[in-house]
């Protein structure tokens, strides 16, 4: 059995409590940023697709891969995400994989050396 704190503890432990900081308040605020990222992905698969043709172009030339052999593997897989009519144009797929990886850079290390190489003609 446990025994209970004497009245003057208890007050002074609640007054602590109260007074401290949530320590939930920024693992809730890092959900909320989580699921807003998430929530824009869905409103725009660009993004979706650009992230995971980044994600492809990013490890294949880490890997040491060409740049030719790793946006060729990007940009078709960037062309099977779109279900619209239209083909999405390189230029339009170098340009979502240039954002994926400028806006979320910790995700995709030491790729930002490649992309000059998406726009060279």
């Amino acid at each position: 059995m446990v025994s209970p704190l004497p009245a003057a503890a208890g007050t002074a432990l609640l007054a602590a409590l109260l007074s401290a900081p949530l320590a939930l308040d920024a693992p809730v605020r890092a959900q909320a940023s989580n699921e807003a990222a998430a929530a824009s992905q869905v409103a725009n698969p660009d993004s979706v697709a650009g992230a995971k043709g980044a994600r492809i172009y990013c490890y294949m030339r880490n890997a040491g891969n060409t740049h030719k052999v790793s946006w060729e593997a990007a940009y078709a897989l960037i062309k099977r995400q779109n279900s619209s009519l239209f083909k999405t144009s390189p230029e339009h797929a170098a340009v979502m994989i240039t954002e994926a990886v400028v806006n979320n850079p910790s995700a995709y290390p030491d790729c930002g050396k490649f992309l000059g190489d998406l726009f060279v003609k």
